[in-house]
């Protein structure tokens, strides 16, 4: 699965884009191989909670080959995860610093980073396929955490029938899925939301301890 992702050449505005970052770098990476490539999912193959991002970051994931490794976000995301028992570890700078997600996995709705971080409609459908295989593979899954309206919207895409009525987004917003999961939203950890207070520490550790309470007290709808 892995490598299908990471060989990906299907969209030739995020091909170009992905590679021109990784050739012309950051000043501040400028000694550093950039990945620039599609960026694969990561974290517990048995995990309970599912957590979906919009596109790798540019100087971040596109930089280092993890999603959400390496940028501001991600600084916030796994705090957030280590804080609530997903993470061992606070932090995440590059792929092989440590981190390990216990009964988590992070992936992105989009797998390349897009220019001004605005994946087109086009794009997004040609990733979702990934996500969808994720979610086919790892069976214990019952609790898919959105991080933003993006990509809130690209997890009722990856149910097998139409969610209606379509559920809203918002910040702690809950959907129950016909396939059986739960859908729950959060401000996307953004310099935009947590500088400016929008998202506060305390507010995404109740997402994902609710995730956790939902994911490991209640029972499957086949159970």
């Amino acid at each position: 699965m892995e490598e299908r992702v990471t060989r990906c050449r299907k969209c030739p505005r995020l091909v170009e884009w992905r590679e021109r970052v990784a050739r012309q770098k950051r000043a501040a990476h400028a000694g550093e191989d950039y990945w620039g490539r599609p960026v694969p999912g990561f974290g517990d193959r048995a995990a309970r909670v599912y957590v979906l991002g919009l596109a790798p970051a540019a100087h971040g994931g596109n930089r280092t080959g993890r999603v959400f490794t390496g940028d501001r976000s991600g600084d916030w995301l796994f705090a957030s995860l280590h804080r609530t028992g997903f993470a061992n570890q606070a932090t995440s700078r590059h792929r092989d610093d440590g981190l390990r997600l216990e009964g988590a996995w992070i992936a992105a709705a989009v797998r390349c980073a897009p220019p001004a971080n605005r994946p087109l409609p086009v794009e997004r459908d040609n990733c979702l396929p990934y996500a969808a295989r994720e979610l086919e593979l790892m069976e214990e899954v019952r609790v898919i955490v959105a991080l933003g309206a993006f990509a809130w919207d690209a997890a009722l895409r990856l149910e097998p029938e139409r969610v209606r009525p379509r559920p809203r987004f918002g910040h702690g917003a809950e959907a129950e899925l016909p396939s059986g999961r739960v859908l729950v939203g959060t401000y996307h950890p953004s310099q935009q939301n947590t500088f400016t207070g929008k998202l506060t520490e305390a507010m995404m550790d109740a997402v994902f301890a609710r995730a956790r309470e939902l994911a490991y007290s209640s029972e499957r709808p086949d159970g």
